[in-house]
């Protein structure tokens, strides 16, 4: 019997470390050799909080880049982290893609499905993001993102009708404890191991994300039918 789509969900997210963004930040550059990128912030704004892009419709206050040249200022080196934090505190932490890593960005539904059907199978998994937005982005080896649609259709999947995209070169991923506006911060649901930085194959994972990307798109269309 395939489990259920969303039970259980919050059991499988490990406790987070109480961590400030700065001290993320630096920790990513210097334990997993990532580089990192500081994005907008949240501002108090009539009572409330808004993105410091000054967007009053921001589709995700707080959690984006700050510029068309947001690339250009990442870096590698944790002292500059600590500079470029310790001037804007409560900056995203941004983990630009396509240089250690791509992602393999799913629903959250889907994901979860995902990793349970993984971990049953004991493939090796990297580390995977839990989104404010219910996403979740599945850490891979760079080049992932150019061909996981092509692997996906071979396997008989539609990328377009799953809700599933691949994120490289020129995009990012928000990292904890980065807070996307009023609903919540982003989170580990499978913490990247402290003993190595290996990362997976897409080809490893695309046969089980691409399965329940299918299945939680058919799920969500038989409940709008229902």
């Amino acid at each position: 019997m395939e489990e259920p789509i969303g039970v259980k969900e919050a059991a499988q997210v490990p406790r987070q470390r109480v961590e400030q963004l700065l001290d993320a930040a630096v920790r990513y550059t210097e334990e997993r050799h990532w580089d990192v990128c500081p994005g907008t912030w949240l501002e108090p704004s009539g009572g409330g909080r808004s993105c410091s892009c000054g967007e009053a419709a921001c589709a995700a206050p707080g959690a984006h880049p700050a510029g068309d040249g947001w690339a250009d200022g990442a870096t590698g080196s944790g002292a500059a982290a600590r500079r470029m934090w310790t001037r804007r505190p409560g900056a995203a932490v941004l983990l630009p893609t396509g240089r250690a890593f791509d992602a393999v960005d799913v629903p959250e539904s889907a994901g979860f499905l995902a990793l349970a059907r993984m971990e049953r199978m004991s493939l090796p998994l990297g580390p995977v993001t839990r989104t404010p937005d219910r996403r979740m982005q599945f850490f891979v080896l760079p080049g992932a993102a150019a061909k996981a649609d092509d692997l996906a259709r071979r396997a008989g999947w539609n990328a377009a009708s799953s809700g599933r995209r691949g994120i490289g070169a020129g995009g990012y991923g928000g990292a904890p404890p980065t807070r996307g506006g009023g609903a919540g911060a982003v989170q580990w649901a499978r913490s990247p191991p402290t003993a190595h930085r290996w990362l997976p194959e897409v080809e490893e994972l695309i046969g089980p994300l691409a399965y329940a990307c299918g299945r939680a798109a058919a799920d969500a269309r038989r409940t709008r039918l229902s």
